[in-house]
C-alpha cells in the first residue's frame, strides 16, 4: 500500500512566525522552521508505516522544495520535489491508496488562517475551480483525484483543517495550532503536535477504499483573481487564458492535472 504526502511549511507544528518559512530572511528561526518540518513529516511517516503502508513517498512542497533537513528524515521513505505547476507531484500516479497533506494552511482570505494565501502571497487572491473557491488544499486533492487517489489526511493550523473538512471531507484532520489573525499563531507543543500527528496518520490508513477521491470532471473552469491589473498582462499572454477584466483571467482545461498550468 503506497501513500504519497504533499508538504507544506505554513502549517508546520512549532512555527509562529512568517521568518520561520523564509528562507531569504529567516536565519536562524527559519532553520528552526526546517527542523520542525523535518520532524512533522517523521511523525507522518511513522504513522503511515504503522498503519500498513508499504511506501511512501515524500514531496517537500514548500516554496519549490529543499526545506526539510534530508539527513534526519525517516530513511524509510522516499523524497521528491515538484517540478512545475503540471508536475506538483511528479511520482504521483494511480498506484497510490491515497495522498497525506502535511503543514497546510488555508486558502487567501481565510478569517483567522495562519499565514493564509493561494500559491503566492504576493500576487494570488480569488483562485476558483468550477465557480467555487479553493486553495492548495483543494488544488493537491484535485490532482490527486485525477489518478483516483483520495485526499486521507490534513494537518496544518485550524482554519486549514476546518477547510479540509468542510471542502473535501477529509477523514482526519490534525490541527497544530490556532492562527490569531494572519501573522501569530498559538502553537501546541511540538511533541505532542508530533505525538497526534503520528497517531492521525495511522488511523488515516483505515479510510483506504472507503473514502471516494475528489474528482472533477472536466472541462474544468479555472478562475484566478490577482492583487493589480499588471500581473494579468504578464499572465494573460497565452491562447488557452481569457481575460475577464482588469485582475482576473480565465482558463478551461481538460485535466485536473492542468489547473495550475496558465501558459
Amino acid at each position: 500500500m503506497k501513500i504519497y504526502m504533499l508538504t507544506d511549511m505554513e502549517g508546520i507544528s512549532g512555527i509562529s512566525r512568517a521568518e520561520m518559512v523564509r528562507p531569504d530572511e529567516g536565519g536562524e528561526h527559519y532553520q528552526y522552521g526546517r527542523k520542525c518540518l523535518t520532524e512533522d513529516i517523521n511523525a507522518a511517516v511513522a504513522g503511515a508505516f504503522e498503519g500498513g503502508a508499504t511506501e511512501v513517498v515524500v514531496n517537500d512542497g514548500h516554496g519549490g522544495g529543499r526545506h526539510l533537513i534530508l539527513a534526519e528524515a525517516d530513511p524509510r521513505a522516499l523524497y521528491e520535489r515538484p517540478v512545475s505547476g503540471y508536475q506538483i507531484m511528479p511520482s504521483l500516479d494511480e498506484t497510490f491508496a491515497g495522498i497525506f497533506a502535511v503543514g497546510c494552511h488555508a486558502m487567501a482570505g481565510t478569517l483567522n488562517g495562519f499565514l493564509d494565501h493561494t500559491q503566492s502571497s504576493m500576487s494570488w487572491y480569488n483562485y476558483k475551480l468550477n465557480g467555487e473557491r479553493h486553495g492548495e488544499i483543494g488544488q493537491a486533492a484535485a490532482f490527486a483525484g485525477h489518478f483516483g487517489v483520495p485526499l486521507l489526511l490534513v494537518t496544518g493550523d485550524e482554519a486549514a483543517c476546518e477547510e479540509a473538512s468542510r471542502l473535501y471531507e477529509t477523514p482526519v484532520t490534525v490541527a497544530v495550532k490556532k492562527g490569531v489573525g494572519r501573522e501569530h499563531a498559538i502553537c501546541i507543543h511540538p511533541i505532542k503536535a508530533r505525538e497526534m500527528i503520528r497517531e492521525r496518520a495511522k488511523e488515516a490508513l483505515k479510510f483506504v477504499g472507503k473514502k471516494a477521491p475528489w474528482v472533477l470532471t472536466p472541462p474544468i473552469t479555472v478562475r484566478l483573481e490577482v492583487y493589480r491589473s499588471d500581473m494579468v498582462d504578464r499572465m494573460a499572454d497565452s491562447d488557452r487564458v481569457t481575460r475577464i477584466d482588469a485582475r482576473t483571467i480565465e482558463m478551461t482545461v481538460n485535466s485536473a492535472r492542468e489547473i495550475l498550468k496558465w501558459s
